[in-house]
């Protein structure tokens, strides 16, 4: 593409992106429609002032200059126009204070408004998109636009002020001499042109930039993390670190600057033509007052009305510049709330069945990762009954996370059908069905909270029911650890917040199974949850665990054959399907992959 191609297409891109204005002026009226009415009549006033602050001025000039020879008394009007000229000043000022007060408060609503938009729609996108690294680039360009794009709502508020204040100064010129406004115009779009280009240019830079700027903010991050320093320090990763961060922060340094400098040269050339253009006009003002067609006051008024007139146009240009420019950056916060979930309920989508009568069924199921050819699970057939306690066994990546993520729908199967009861999970109400469901993954969440508040994750609507709390902790063994903690359920755990303490990974581990047995779901899914516990405490916690889930449905995922015998069923997963079913005695002495899997661990025992 040439660059005459590439000039034509950047505007098309900016008219454009203009469309994306209404719906964000329609996110700030939601925000707070009072503030935003305020600030929009407070601008109105404001934009009418200087045309009757620079009117009554002329008139003072006037009536002085004309004043009587023989010093007698000044008419009395002059100390009417006086005292409306402070009275305006007053309000002028008033006004400019009035307008920032409301500008502060809009950008503080604005700013929660969105930012909490924006944290509810990411919470109901689909698990799959987390997995997908452009839309992490487009997540991360919509947090930032959440808050960075008060300069676009700002710039509109101040668009109205100047339209207003540009329109009476311009009737006032062209009342004179529409010549005068013609020249005004001229020789202010060149400039306006050329800046709006190199702001297209500067949002095409950053929109390329993405990918680097998550990186540096990964480095970052793992450059002064707390789980990072060890090996940082004992694998001299410092200079590797720092070195790479230097590369790619150089290459963004020389695309900013190059950019800044070749837009310094075109806005300083582009100025000379609307500076030259102004002068023009105060040339042709000066002329006509030495001539006497016109007077002193005539001569003050028309030099601030074309002063006025010419700051305002060219401000007009140079904030709709501005506008289509940030419209252009809001796009990816607009396409993010354009983007809507696969996986929710249906219309008038059943309850979960309470009680559970049939059990789970994976029946012919297939799921393969977006983008991915190999398939994770291969016609799987699986059934889980009520009150089974099952285990999963497998090598890492045979599917049996995608199995617990499919079981609570978390993703759909890219083949097949999913059955709890007999009926399809996706006719089931999602979050009905995610209440009957207690879920504990090796990945879980370290929340910097108190104790309590990381044990009520599990059903957050009993945060204050205390009994209730204790009573989960002391399955999950947790008890244990909180009785340790200066202030018991109220510590704040992790490193964060002042005050915070962390825990051992076992700590953080029976911790978070709190949040399972909390839940009292009819389903209990464990999966690799005590990765991080000795044998004799992972011992104790699936023997626990054997006794809480007496009369429900349980499934956990364990590469301890120790603690899987402990399991009513064990099914082996091979090649994304079932390799083998059965109990420990029964795979044991069939001799095949579960046997030779459980004789190679035991083997590291003795």
């Amino acid at each position: 593409m040439g660059e005459k191609d590439s000039f034509w297409k950047s505007w098309s891109d900016r008219l454009t992106a203009l469309r994306n204005v209404p719906p964000v002026l329609t996110i700030v009226w939601q925000s707070g429609p009072g503030v935003v009415v305020f600030g929009l009549v407070a601008r109105l006033f404001a934009a009418l002032l200087p045309v009757a602050l620079i009117w009554v001025t002329a008139r003072i000039i006037d009536i002085i200059k004309n004043g009587n020879p023989l010093h007698q008394p000044i008419a009395q009007h002059l100390w009417w126009l006086i005292g409306a000229e402070f009275a305006l000043a007053i309000g002028a000022s008033i006004l400019s204070r009035t307008i920032d007060y409301a500008d502060s408060l809009l950008a503080d609503k604005y700013t929660r408004h969105v930012s909490i938009r924006v944290m509810k729609h990411a919470a109901e996108l689909d698990l799959l998109a987390y997995e997908d690294p452009v839309f992490y680039d487009r997540l991360e360009r919509a947090r930032v636009q959440a808050t960075d794009r008060l300069g676009m709502i700002q710039s509109v508020g101040r668009l109205e002020l100047q339209i207003i204040t540009a329109i009476t100064m311009s009737v006032a010129i062209m009342a004179y001499s529409p010549w005068l406004m013609l020249l005004l115009i001229g020789g202010v779009v060149p400039a306006f042109l050329g800046e709006s280009h190199f702001a297209f240019l500067g949002y095409a830079k950053n929109f390329r930039q993405t990918p680097i700027r998550r990186q540096l903010d990964y480095l970052r991050v793992l450059g002064g993390s707390k789980e990072a320093a060890k090996e940082l320090k004992l694998f001299s990763l410092k200079d590797f670190l720092t070195q790479r961060f230097t590369k790619l922060s150089d290459q963004i340094y020389v695309e900013d600057i190059s950019l800044a400098r070749r837009r310094l040269v075109a806005g300083a050339l582009l100025s000379l033509i609307s500076t030259g253009a102004y002068y023009a006009a105060y040339l042709f003002v000066i002329i006509r007052t030495v001539a006497g067609a016109i007077t002193i006051g005539t001569f003050t008024f028309l030099v601030g009305a074309i002063q006025q007139a010419s700051s305002n146009i060219q401000q007009i240009f140079s904030t709709l510049s501005s506008i289509a420019d940030q419209a252009l950056f809001i796009t990816d916060l607009l396409a993010f709330f354009e983007m809507q979930p696969t996986i929710r309920s249906k219309p008038n989508a059943l309850p979960a069945p309470r009680p559970i009568v049939h059990g789970f069924e994976f029946r012919n199921v297939s799921f393969r990762y977006p983008g991915a050819s190999r398939l994770v699970l291969n016609k799987l057939n699986f059934h889980l009954h009520p009150g089974e306690r099952v285990a999963l066994v497998g090598q890492n990546g045979e599917g049996k996370t995608t199995i617990v993520k499919l079981m609570t729908r978390l993703y759909d199967p890219t083949e097949g059908q999913v059955l709890l009861d007999g009926v399809d999970l996706r006719d089931y109400n999602l979050e009905d069905l995610h209440r009957e469901i207690g879920v504990i993954f090796q990945d879980f969440m370290r929340y910097e909270m108190t104790a309590a508040e990381n044990i009520a994750i599990g059903q957050i609507e009993q945060v204050g029911n205390q009994a209730l709390l204790e009573h989960a902790a002391d399955k999950s063994m947790a008890d244990e650890v909180i009785a340790k903690l200066p202030l018991k359920y109220e510590q704040m755990l992790g490193r964060r917040f002042e005050g915070g303490v962390d825990l051992s990974g076992g700590e953080w581990q029976k911790v978070a199974l709190a949040r399972a047995y909390l839940r009292d779901a009819q389903v209990i899914i464990l999966d690799e949850p005590t990765a991080a516990l000795d044998a004799r405490s992972e011992y104790e916690v699936f023997r626990r665990f054997a006794e809480l889930t007496a009369g429900k449905t349980a499934l956990f995922i364990s590469h301890r054959f120790s603690t899987v015998r402990m399991a009513d069923r064990i099914v082996v997963l091979e090649n994304g399907t079932i390799a083998e079913d059965g109990t420990h005695d029964s795979l044991s002495s069939l001799g095949g992959r579960y046997a030779e899997m459980f004789e190679l661990q035991a083997a590291s025992y003795r």
